[in-house]
């Protein structure tokens, strides 16, 4: 892992002035947000709307397949009407719906309103995909990275403010996040304004077909594989602390400290892990190696079970280290073919593709990862690992499969490349 160096830290933090650092805010405001809410939803469905476990469960389950369905139209809206004014009416839309659950009761409101958030959430997602691309330059390679490093940082800091919120306790509390999460979209929406309008780019001859990303059989195989190893995300935030709590002896004040310490190294490495992973065809060598890490970690979760409790501790510690370095591969790896492959026109169409697979990816991990794995101990958690190494070993040919098929024309694209054209 790169040296640690906190001015040039700061550095990678801070987007280039102009439309960069425009985005750069938008997206720590809303991050924010995210991060104020991110835990306490649960506990405010259960607690303070008085649903059960299971009806929170199927509705977020519903709402998240709901929400599959905004990726590619709404993607494909922002390729052709402007990716700005798409992500703003997105984001103003998103602030109505979120201020709806403060005075939601019953399962069929929090349903509908779910579901409506998921559609939003989506088109924000493709929207904001295609503005990545966009404002991005010449530094496109390395743009997605920073973002990723400033929406942990927001999600971190947006987190302590639930940790208060959850302390306390009270329904007020719990509401008073989701106002304040609500604020933060009309924040994101604002400072969106300030971003320059960017016209459709035209589409090159014989590549005018409609719903082109659904067409694009390699970029399928990669919505597919990128999908799947997404669900690494989940590790940390919901089997982990479930198989620490009932499966290990180590100290139950070590689960909030997993996410943390996974955050603060995204924040500190992204950028720099990501660098170096500029072209489509390190993109396919980075997925794999991610899979391969992810294999290490969870084994190594799993090998925590049963043993003295500091012995376990140090073994969940390092996991969730290795985990966090494999996330970093994964992140960098998944940006580099998901723009890479994309064309420049149409990216908005992919862009909603990907979130199909990567939306597909969180509603099945819940379900994998509670049901399955933690009922089948160490050999649930060992497969589990297996599943995202083998994804990551396909990620290399799919990668070549992708630089194959683009148009005769283009050279096998790199996302600096690629920005240029623009």
């Amino acid at each position: 892992m790169p040296k640690l160096n906190s001015f040039r830290i700061r550095e990678e933090l801070i987007p280039d002035r102009g439309p960069q650092r425009i985005f750069g805010l938008a997206t720590l405001i809303n991050t924010f947000g995210n991060g104020l809410v991110v835990t306490a939803m649960t506990i405010y469905f259960t607690r303070v709307v008085h649903l059960s476990t299971e009806q929170v469960g199927v509705g977020l389950t519903v709402a998240g397949l709901v929400g599959l369905l905004a990726g590619v139209p709404m993607g494909h809206l922002a390729d052709r009407r402007g990716p700005r004014e798409v992500a703003q009416a997105a984001l103003l839309v998103e602030a109505a719906v979120t201020i709806c659950y403060v005075f939601i009761h019953g399962f069929a409101v929090f349903l509908i309103v779910a579901s409506l958030e998921m559609l939003t959430i989506s088109a924000v997602m493709a929207a904001d995909g295609v503005l990545m691309r966009r404002v991005g330059g010449n530094e496109n390679a390395a743009v997605p990275n920073v973002m990723r490093a400033i929406g942990n940082l927001g999600i971190s800091v947006g987190a302590l403010g639930c940790g208060v919120a959850v302390a306390i306790g009270t329904s007020e509390a719990y509401r008073s996040l989701i106002i304040v999460n609500t604020l933060t979209f009309l924040g994101a929406w604002a400072v969106l304004g300030r971003l320059p309008h960017y016209d459709p780019l035209p589409t090159p001859e014989g590549q005018d077909k409609p719903w082109i990303a659904l067409a694009d059989k390699p970029f399928v195989a990669y919505t597919v594989v990128n999908g799947v190893i997404s669900m690494q995300f989940w590790v940390i935030m919901q089997p982990l602390p479930l198989w620490v709590i009932l499966h290990t002896h180590a100290p139950r004040w070590i689960v909030p400290a997993f996410l943390i310490m996974n955050t603060v190294l995204a924040v500190l490495f992204q950028v720099r892990v990501g660098r170096n992973v500029d072209t489509v065809r390190r993109g396919g060598a980075a997925l794999r190696r991610a899979g391969l890490i992810f294999l290490v970690s969870c084994s190594l979760i799993g090998l925590a079970a049963g043993i003295p409790g500091w012995i376990a501790l140090l073994i969940l510690i390092g996991a969730v280290v290795i985990h966090t370095v494999g996330e970093l591969y994964y992140t960098a790896g998944s940006f580099a073919l998901g723009f890479g492959l994309a064309p420049e026109h149409a990216q908005g169409q992919y862009q909603g593709l990907a979130g199909i697979g990567f939306g597909a990816g969180m509603a099945a991990a819940p379900v994998l990862m509670i049901g399955l794995v933690l009922s089948l101990g160490l050999a649930g958690w060992i497969g589990l690992g297996a599943l995202f190494a083998l994804c990551g070993l396909a990620a290399p040919a799919v990668a070549r499969w992708g630089e194959r098929t683009r148009p005769a024309t283009a050279e096998p694209k790199t996302l600096e490349t690629a920005a240029a054209a623009n």
